[in-house]
């Protein structure tokens, strides 16, 4: 259990050869969305986060019936829409296949919302693919339902991102227990379930079970709606282009608390949005890269 340097990370972010194209750095997949938490300029800021991160391609996976809302504010991304009913999406084998065609990486759960089809989805997903799959937010609380067995059969490298109180209804253990013992408990988890898991907290826990990285990066300022997306389309979006291991996913958290430091550098820790952070992504790059 060691304290993650920017150093330890530097090798993620290297330069690129002049004769790559946007297929080299990796189609990824951000799922999410329902009628009550479309949260267009979210969805957005996920996968625009996502592409700043240094994938080639952003498929935003949605709810048909929050489609015209999420369009206006996608520029680089691709849109694909599933069939919905009341705003939330329906299960169907045939279109959850089309829209994980060519993916490296999928991140899923991020204003999913409650429904029982996204129990199918998930399931499915976990027990037909092989892709890195993110689960954060609403996926985090569509898994609590499940029988979590499933992550020890599933062929996709799973990596759940809960802060403490999503850990509580994912593990079992109590809120109280997680806060004074977080290290332990998420290395348990992590070893029992087969999972990279990213316990988030003022010190970051990232763990596989065997090795465990220590990030100590972030601000106040981060302390605002959407900073959970951001990090969530950080992930996916390394992911396009490295290998799905706890070093990768540390240095996706690296990442987001150093830009988060930089934009409350330049702005404040009142003032502070999940864009903000956004903006800073590619001087952080930057900075991990001196």
């Amino acid at each position: 259990m060691e304290e993650l340097k920017k150093e330890d990370i530097r090798s993620i972010f290297h330069k690129r050869d002049e004769n790559s194209n946007k297929g080299n750095f990796g189609y990824v997949g951000i799922m999410g969305g329902c009628i009550e938490y479309s949260g267009a300029v979210k969805l957005a800021n996920l996968s625009s986060s996502a592409l700043t991160s240094g994938c080639g391609v952003v498929r935003l996976i949605v709810p048909k019936e929050i489609a015209n809302g999420v369009m206006p504010y996608l520029l680089e991304q691709t849109l694909f829409t599933i069939e919905s009913k009341d705003g939330h999406m329906i299960f169907n084998e045939d279109e959850i296949d089309k829209s994980l065609e060519k993916l490296k990486a999928l991140a899923i759960g991020m204003g999913w919302g409650e429904s029982k089809d996204n129990e199918k989805i998930l399931s499915y997903i976990l027990e037909t693919k092989e892709i890195p799959v993110v689960i954060d937010a609403d996926g985090l609380n569509t898994l609590a339902k499940m029988d979590k067995s499933i992550l020890n059969k599933t062929k996709c490298k799973v990596i759940l991102t809960p802060h403490p109180k999503e850990f509580e209804r994912i593990s079992g253990y109590n809120f109280e227990e997680i806060k004074s013992n977080p290290q332990e408990l998420a290395v348990k988890f992590a070893k029992q379930y087969n999972v990279i898991l990213l316990l988030k907290g003022h010190t970051t826990t990232v763990t596989d079970g065997k090795t465990t990285y220590l990030v100590k990066r972030g601000c106040a300022g981060m302390a605002t709606a959407g900073s959970g997306d951001v990090l969530s389309g950080i992930l996916v979006g390394i992911l396009g282009y490295n290998e799905p291991n706890v070093l990768t996913i540390s240095a996706g958290a690296y990442l987001a608390g150093l830009a988060g430091e930089l934009a409350e550098k330049e702005l404040n820790d009142i003032s502070m949005k999940a864009s903000d952070t956004i903006s800073k992504i590619p001087e952080a790059i930057n900075e991990i890269g001196k």
